[in-house]
Order: structure tokens, then C-alpha cells, then sequence
């Protein structure tokens, strides 16, 4: 009850001060923001920037989203086309563009790449606080001056320069959860001349919290019997801090520019969990399992970059170096106590505890000379990115039990250690060629990656080399002053996961089936086809529609080596001693010897399989001027998203791919009054994942969110936003399997459905500007 009055207090706030406006006479789209209190208080909405880039880029501006007040860039990729995420409720890490798993999007930070935290070298985009942004852009398609690494596109964020702003801004906030929970947000800018130059230097301390209730239950299989019930509480805990700094001026003959970014995160993950053997009671009685599990993350990502932009040569030459690094350091330890329901009461049976710690050290150094000339009214360039990339990572484990009640576990001092150390050398020179008429413009490219890497693990060292070229094109027609067609095509490629090439064997990793990786894996390579149409909607507006089509080959799979599995051969030993325990003597000859027939193999990856990924996008962003609405803003995008693939089980499509998903959204200015309102719902279909031994469906509930704000004068604003307004839901449906064979056969060892549910957020921010 509580939760709806809060909503239907806001939306009837909503609903009057929409009732409160007038009419204001049609403005020019507002200029590039260039002073502090023009980023503070809006005098425009802002629509999607249409850009007049060849290859297709879709442009967002921070102050597209800002009125939503978006804590990451997370929070700000869930309002662009096509970006799917298959993550908790309310947390917006891993952006799947197109719907395709992370790492087939390319994250870049203005203009260029960094490491990230996935085995699957993605890069959680909720790091990057969205005080940092200038501006987002969504690569379509492509283009031989960027990194390859983008089947799906890539999202460049573009951090806020220092010859953009003007002055200095503070700004300072709280959010309030559902639970009474109150975090502080607070952080400031400040940019103008300082030694010759510009000088802009910025701040951001973000309170994190996720309040989750989530509950499992398990059944023999779909439709069987019950087996028992999990109810958890999950707190997601922290503090991020972040900094950022930009230098520009004028240098000899040429322009230099200085910048630097450090995020830290602070953050604890708190789970509490009670399993009962009763549909709905929780009566101690039926008590089977008590476990607590904490993970206490610490997480450093910098960036440290110098560019130089002279004039000569007969052209324009750059040359770059950047320093980007990423720290990660968890300290996980879960401690489950188990209860024996065969006795009622159930009695004590056991506690068990794992304590994991991990520590993993990625750095990439990045060079690049590029030279940009003018050749019979033609453009030419080339350049070439050198790269070098260390990904260190330590595991130690180390388990305990105790078969008494009551009594504290061992101390953890055994630990298993497994380290590893990958390194890799990339050489990838390029070369494009562009022009235009007086209605077509067009750019053409090639690509050559070349990459050495190195591969250490467990005293165990193996070297793997690729070699690729990408060839693309990009074509631009300007149809009439408001409608432009784009065509691209362009050779792509998704590198192997890091645990993928460790030649490492991993225990019962699917199942009862171990797993090994392959260190000399191929890379994932695609064919992508972009078109798309642009029409201009009055002087503010766009609509815009895009087809595309990936064709991916030398597809990554799991394969089965024919090695049985530590289970088997562990299974097949207890079965001898039990034999000879009943017929002592007896020999392989003997009569009902038991025969080794494994049914769970060590699996490893292989470049096996081919997959298509097509689907069609459709965004607009328009004020309501034609209905007589100049204050009113629309903003919507639809994407149809779909593919196929196969794997030992069949065809399916991709792993976590969505059907749809859409964004629908309205702003509407009361200039009488200084206030504006708006209002924004989003929805993604359902994702379904096939691995070996284990199948997942994902289904995600609807996400509202509003705001009200005030503005006073030109230097101060208000915002009072509320999210999750409707209490996201996320429900997964897991179907377990032992073996590829009982896979096949639908004999589950496990079906279980698991819930997660977190309520309203409210967010109170002011700025100030001076």
C-alpha cells in the first residue's frame, strides 16, 4: 500500500503540472553547451543529435538523459536502441548492443579501448558515472580506423573535454530506497583558461545500493515434484568515486591535449539465504540449509592519455599514447550450515565454508600515429595502432567443514593456487579513403589486426598468433534537405574469452562434464550489413529506421575431447571398491566386474559453428510542434532483434539474445513556471540461454520511471526522479542436466524457477552554477 501511494501521489503531480502549461513558441535546437549554467538548468529539450558522420552513428548528448538524472552510463544506455542487459534487477553492467552477449559489443572510452572486468573481455558500463559524460554514440557499422573488436557495434562514451565548458558547477543529492536506506550523491565541475590553456577538472562520489528479496524454487523436473524452497536476501552495497581531468592548448606548431579518469569502487554483496523442504512454510522445522555468502569487491579503472595534433606533412598528423588500466580484487567467503530432514525436527548435519580469493591486473598500453592529407579533392588516411595488453590473474581457494554443532569452522589456511598470465601484442595498421559529391558521401577502409599472444598458466606456457584483415565501406545519400540514406558493410571480429584459451582444467565447470580450454582457438570472425534511413522531423526532429544483418563464422562452441571427466573416473573407482569389498579377489575377468562406460567427458572450445543475427531498429526523437505542443517531447525506439545458431542440442538462437526490446519516453517544459515533467517506460522480451548441462530463460518485468523539476534563475535546478516505479521483476527458469546424453534426453536433474524483485527508487539532486 505504501509503495502505490507513493506512485499514484506522483503521477497525480505529473498529471497537474502537465495541465498547468502553455504554449511556447518553437525554438531553434539549442547550440553546443559552452558555460556551466547552461549544462544546470536546460533551456530546450534535447533530442537525438543526427550525425554527419559516413559511418552510421547514432549521437546522444548527456543532456538527452540528464533530466532522468542517470547515475551510469548504464542507467543511460537502457534509453538508446537495441541495447539489451541481462543483468540483476536495477543493475545495468554488461550492455548487449543488438541483443548479442557483451562481448560482441565494443566499449570504447573516447575513442579508444579499455580493459574491463569480464572473462569474456567486456567492460561493465554501470563504472562509468554519468557526471563524466559529454555525449554517447552508438557505432552501427564499423570503420578500418577503429579496433575490429565490434560484431554487434560499439559504444563510444565520450568523456566531457575541457575547451567545451565555461565556469564551474556543484552538485549534490540523496537517494532513498524502498527499505529506508538513504545514500549520498555529490560531485562538482569546474573549466576556463589556466596556464595558456583550458583547463576542465571534475569530481563524483556515488552512493550504490540494491535491495533485492529473492526466492527459488525446485522441482525433479518441469511439471514434477517438489524438491525444495530457497528464500534470499541480497544487498548490493558501495560507494563509487571518481575524478576526471582535461588540458587542451595550443603547443609549437600544434595542439595538446592532456586527460586522465579514475573510477573506484568500493562494494559489498551480501546474501542471506534459508532453505526449506515446504512449499511456503518457514517454520524452523522445515529448515534444511542456512547460508551466508559475502563478496567484498574492490575495483580501480584509470585512464591516462596524451595527444598531439600538428599541421605538415602536406596534411594533419596525430600522434597518441594511452595508459588505461583496471584493478580487481574480491574477497568472497560463503558458509552454509545444512540440516538432515530425514529426523523431525530436521537435525544438524554439517557446515561447510569457501573462501575464494581473487586478484586480477589488466593493463593496456596503446600507441598511435595517424596522418590524415587531402589528395585531388579526395581524403586520405592511414595510421597505425600498436598495442601491448597484460591480463594477470591469482585464484587461491580454500575450503572447511565441521561435523559439530555449534562449533566454529577451521581457520582458512589451505589455499589452492592457480595463476595466470596473458599477454598479448597487436600491430593493426589501417588505411581509409573517403570523398564526396553533391549528394553521396563515402568512405572506404582496410584493416589489418595482426596479434602475438602468450599464454601462461600453471608453469604452462603456449603462444597462439591471428592474423586478420577487415575490409568496409560506408555510403551516405542525401535523398533532400531532410532524408538521408546510409549503407555499410564491414568485416568484424570477437576475440576468445580468457578462460577459453587457459589450458586449465576446470572440475564438474557444466555438470558433472569438466572443462579445458583451448589456447589455440581462432577468432570469431563476421560479415555485417547496415542500412538504414534518416527523415528530419521539423528543425528538432528525427526519425530513423535501420535492417541489419551479421554473418559470424568460426563460431566458438564446447566440444567434447572424449576424455572422461574427474566425476567418471571417480565414480568408476567407487564402483570397483565396492565390488572387491563383495567379491574379494576377483580380477577384470570376473563375472560382473564393473565396465568403465563414462557418461561425462572433459569438454574444451573449438572454432565449430556459424550463426546469422538480423533485426530492424526504429528511433524517433521529435518535439509535438505539428499538434501545437512546442514544449512537449517524444522519444521512442523499437528493435526487433533475432538470430540463429546451432550447438549439440540443435538450432536456438544466441545466448541471451531478447526478442525486442523498446524505450518509450515524454518530456514536457512548462516555461510559465521554470518547471518541466516527464516520464519514460522501457521493456525487453525474453532472453533463453543454452549452455552444456544447464538451460536458462530470463523474463524481466517493465521498467517506469518520472520526474519533476524546478528550475530558479539561470544558475540553480531541482530534480525530484523516482525509478522502478513499478517493481521490477526478473524471473529465470533453469533447467539442469548431469550429462550432454541426459541433456538430450530431457533427464533432468534439476528444473528450478528463481525470482528477484527490488522497489522504487527515489533520487532528490540540485545543481548550482557560478
Amino acid at each position: 500500500m505504501k509503495n502505490d501511494a507513493k506512485r499514484t501521489v506522483l503521477a497525480v503531480a505529473l498529471a497537474l503540472a502537465i495541465g498547468q502549461s502553455r504554449a511556447a513558441p518553437e525554438q531553434a535546437g539549442p547550440d553546443v553547451a559552452t558555460s556551466m549554467d547552461e549544462i544546470v538548468v536546460q533551456a530546450d529539450i534535447t533530442y537525438r543529435d543526427r550525425s554527419d558522420e559516413t559511418p552510421p552513428v547514432l549521437v546522444y548528448d548527456l543532456e538527452y538523459f540528464q533530466r532522468f538524472e542517470p547515475l551510469t552510463v548504464g542507467d543511460m544506455l537502457k534509453r538508446v536502441p537495441s541495447v539489451a542487459f541481462v543483468s540483476d534487477v536495477l543493475e545495468y553492467d554488461g550492455a548487449q548492443l543488438r541483443g548479442l552477449q557483451a562481448a560482441y559489443t565494443q566499449v570504447l572510452i573516447n575513442g579508444k579501448k579499455v580493459p574491463g572486468a569480464g572473462d569474456d573481455r567486456s567492460f561493465f558500463v554501470d563504472r562509468i558515472p554519468a557526471e563524466l559524460v559529454d555525449h554517447i554514440e552508438v557505432v552501427r557499422s564499423a570503420s578500418a580506423s577503429r579496433s575490429g573488436d565490434a560484431v554487434a557495434g560499439a559504444l563510444n562514451i565520450v568523456l566531457r573535454e575541457a575547451y567545451a565548458f565555461d565556469g564551474a558547477y556543484l552538485r549534490a543529492g540523496a537517494l532513498h530506497f524502498d527499505d529506508g536506506t538513504m545514500k549520498p550523491t555529490y560531485g562538482g565541475l569546474a573549466g576556463g583558461d589556466v596556464g595558456g590553456g583550458r583547463l576542465l577538472a571534475g569530481f563524483n562520489v556515488q552512493g550504490r545500493y540494491n535491495p533485492k528479496q529473492k526466492q527459488s524454487v525446485r522441482f525433479e523436473e518441469p511439471g514434477g515434484d517438489f524438491v525444495d524452497r530457497e528464500d534470499q536476501d541480497d544487498i548490493r552495497d558501495g560507494t563509487d568515486y571518481s575524478a576526471n581531468l582535461s588540458y587542451h592548448r595550443e603547443f609549437g606548431p600544434g595542439e595538446l591535449d592532456l586527460s586522465a579518469f579514475l573510477v573506484r569502487t568500493d562494494r559489498r554483496e551480501s546474501e542471506h539465504s534459508v532453505e526449506f523442504n515446504d512449499p511456503v512454510s518457514r517454520a524452523i522445522a522445515h529448515r534444511v540449509s542456512v547460508n551466508d555468502q559475502v563478496v567484498d569487491i574492490d575495483q580501480d579503472n584509470y585512464s591516462l592519455a596524451a595527444s598531439y595534433r600538428f599541421e605538415g606533412l602536406g596534411g594533419a598528423t596525430e600522434i597518441s599514447l594511452q595508459r588505461a588500466a583496471f584493478d580487481d580484487s574480491r574477497f568472497d567467503t560463503e558458509e552454509e550450515s545444512s540440516f538432515d530432514d530425514e529426523e523431525m525436527p530436521p537435525a544438524f548435519d554439517e557446515r561447510e565454508g569457501t573462501r575464494t580469493l581473487t586478484a586480477t591486473h589488466d593493463t593496456e598500453t596503446t600507441l598511435r600515429v595517424s596522418h590524415q592529407r587531402a589528395i585531388g579533392g579526395r581524403q586520405l588516411a592511414f595510421g597505425i595502432d600498436l598495442q601491448r595488453k597484460d591480463r594477470d590473474t591469482t585464484l587461491l581457494t580454500a575450503e572447511v567443514d565441521t561435523d559439530e554443532e555449534h562449533a566454529p569452522l577451521p581457520p582458512y589456511t589451505e589455499f589452492v593456487h592457480v595463476a595466470s598470465d596473458i599477454q598479448e601484442r597487436r600491430v593493426d595498421p589501417w588505411i581509409t579513403w573517403s570523398g564526396q559529391g553533391r549528394a553521396l558521401r563515402w568512405e572506404t577502409g582496410l584493416r589489418y589486426e595482426r596479434t602475438d599472444a602468450d599464454i601462461h598458466s600453471d608453469n604452462e606456457a603456449v603462444a597462439n598468433e591471428y592474423r586478420i584483415l577487415l575490409p568496409s565501406a560506408h555510403f551516405r545519400w542525401e535523398l533532400s534537405d531532410g532524408d538521408r540514406l546510409r549503407l555499410s558493410l564491414a568485416r568484424t571480429v570477437r576475440r576468445p574469452d580468457f578462460k577459453q584459451l587457459l589450458p586449465v582444467t576446470l572440475e564438474e565447470e557444466f555438470g558433472d562434464n569438466d572443462f579445458i580450454g583451448n589456447p589455440s582457438l581462432k577468432l570469431e570472425n563476421a560479415w555485417g550489413l547496415d542500412l538504414g534511413f534518416e527523415h528530419r522531423l521539423g528543425k528538432r526532429g528525427v526519425v530513423g529506421i535501420n535492417l541489419f544483418y551479421r554473418n559470424v563464422r568460426d563460431l566458438i562452441e564446447v566440444v567434447n575431447t572424449g576424455t572422461p571427466s574427474a566425476t567418471a573416473l571417480d565414480d568408476y573407482e567407487e564402483a570397483v571398491d565396492e565390488f572387491l569389498e563383495e567379491h574379494p579377489g576377483a580380477t577384470a575377468a570376473t563375472p560382473g566386474y564393473p565396465v568403465f562406460d563414462p557418461d561425462s567427458f572433459v569438454f574444451s572450445a573449438a572454432n565449430v559453428g556459424h550463426g546469422r543475427v538480423y533485426g530492424v531498429e526504429l528511433d524517433v526523437s521529435t518535439p509535438l510542434t505539428a499538434l501545437g505542443l512546442p514544449d512537449t517531447g517524444v522519444f521512442a525506439n523499437y528493435s526487433w532483434l533475432d538470430s540463429s545458431v546451432r550447438d549439440a542440442m540443435g538450432a536456438r538462437r544466441f545466448n541471451n539474445q531478447p526478442r525486442f526490446v523498446y524505450n518509450v519516453g515524454v518530456i514536457h517544459d512548462i516555461p510559465s513556471v521554470g518547471m518541466s515533467v516527464g516520464a519514460s517506460y522501457r521493456k525487453q522480451g525474453d532472453a533463453e540461454q543454452r549452455l552444456l548441462a544447464e538451460e536458462v530463460r530470463t523474463e524481466y518485468g517493465a521498467d517506469l520511471e518520472a520526474f519533476v523539476e524546478k528550475r530558479f534563475g539561470d544558475s540553480v535546478s531541482v530534480r525530484l526522479t523516482a525509478s522502478n516505479l513499478l517493481n521490477a521483476r526478473k524471473d529465470e527458469f533453469f533447467g539442469k542436466f548431469d550429462t550432454l546424453g541426459d541433456q538430450q534426453g530431457r533427464d533432468f536433474d534439476e528444473y528450478e524457477l528463481e525470482s528477484e524483485q527490488s522497489g522504487p527508487v527515489v533520487q532528490l539532486i540540485a545543481r548550482f552554477a557560478f
